[in-house]
C-alpha cells in the first residue's frame, strides 16, 4: 500500500473522530442544503441528498435539523443557500492540492484558504491549473468487522458490483468507482447485505509526487491539516505519496 493510500485511510478515521466531536455537524447541514438546491428535496429521487442525509445521521443530526436544511435548499425557508467552491494550489515539492468548500460568504472563505497556503509555504493557483491532474471518482468505505459476510464473499460482491478497484487497509475496505457508478455500486453492495460505512465523490490524483524528505513531508501535512481545519472546507485532495513510515511519524 502506498503512503497516499495510507493517508486516505487516516483521513477516513479522522473524519469519523471529528464527527463524534460534532465538528462535522455544520458541514453536514450545508451539504444537505446544496444537494436539495441542485436536485430537489425528495431523497428518493436525489442520490446526492441521500448521501448528505446519511452523513448528517452519522453525526447524530436531529431529524428536524435535516428537514430544515432541505427546506433551505429548496427555497422554502428563504435566505441564501451556501455555494460549492473549488480552490486550487500547490504545496511544497510541487504537490498539487484541491480544496472543496461550502460557503455562504466567498469573501471570507477565499482569503482564509489563501492564508493557510501562504503560512505553510504553499501558493494558490489559477482556476484549472491543478484540477486537470485529478479524476473525480466515487469512493465507498466498508468496515470489515461490521459485515456478516466472509472476506472472500465481500470481495466477490465488490467485484460483481461494477466497482473499478478496492483495497483493504487496517480492517477497512476502500472501494473506488467511476463517479457516475457510485449510486449503482453502493446499492449493489447493500443488496448483497453489505453495510456501507460511507460513500462520497472525491478527487483522485492521476499521478503522484514522491516525497521522501521528512521535513518537506511535515510541511505538506501541516498545510493540508491547516486547510482541513477551516470551517468552510469540506475536503482536501493532494497528489503526494509520502512513504508510510514517514507518514505514521507525522
Amino acid at each position: 500500500m502506498s503512503g497516499h493510500s495510507k493517508w486516505a485511510s487516516i483521513k477516513h478515521k479522522k473524519a469519523a473522530t471529528d464527527a463524534k466531536k460534532g465538528k462535522e455537524f455544520t458541514k453536514a447541514a450545508a451539504m444537505i442544503t446544496i444537494a436539495a438546491k441542485q436536485g430537489g428535496g425528495d431523497a428518493k429521487m436525489n442520490f446526492a441528498l441521500r448521501l448528505a442525509i446519511d452523513k448528517a445521521k452519522s453525526v447524530n443530526m436531529p431529524a428536524a435539523n435535516i428537514e430544515r436544511s432541505i427546506k433551505k435548499g429548496t427555497g422554502e425557508l428563504g435566505g441564501a443557500a451556501p455555494e460549492e467552491l473549488l480552490y486550487e494550489g500547490y504545496a511544497q515539492a510541487g504537490v498539487a492540492v484541491l480544496v472543496e468548500a461550502l460557503t455562504d460568504n466567498r469573501n471570507r472563505t477565499g482569503p482564509e484558504v489563501r492564508a493557510a497556503f501562504s503560512k505553510h509555504g504553499g501558493s494558490m493557483a489559477e482556476t484549472g491549473a491543478v484540477a486537470f491532474q485529478f479524476d473525480k471518482k466515487g469512493q465507498i468505505y466498508l468496515n470489515a468487522k461490521d459485515q456478516k459476510l466472509l472476506p472472500d464473499d465481500i470481495e466477490m460482491a465488490i467485484i460483481d458490483s461494477g466497482a473499478e478497484d478496492f483495497e483493504l487497509s487496517e480492517g477497512v475496505y476502500r472501494v473506488t468507482t467511476r463517479a457516475v457508478d457510485l449510486q449503482s455500486v453502493k446499492e449493489s453492495l447493500e443488496t448483497a447485505d453489505i453495510k456501507v460505512d460511507d460513500a462520497e465523490l472525491v478527487y483522485i490524483a492521476k499521478n503522484e509526487v514522491k516525497v521522501d524528505d521528512a521535513i518537506v513531508a511535515g510541511k505538506i501535512m501541516k498545510l493540508v491539516e491547516s486547510i482541513e481545519d477551516l470551517e468552510d472546507v469540506t475536503a482536501v485532495h493532494a497528489n503526494f505519496d509520502i512513504p508510510e513510515e514517514i507518514l505514521e511519524k507525522l
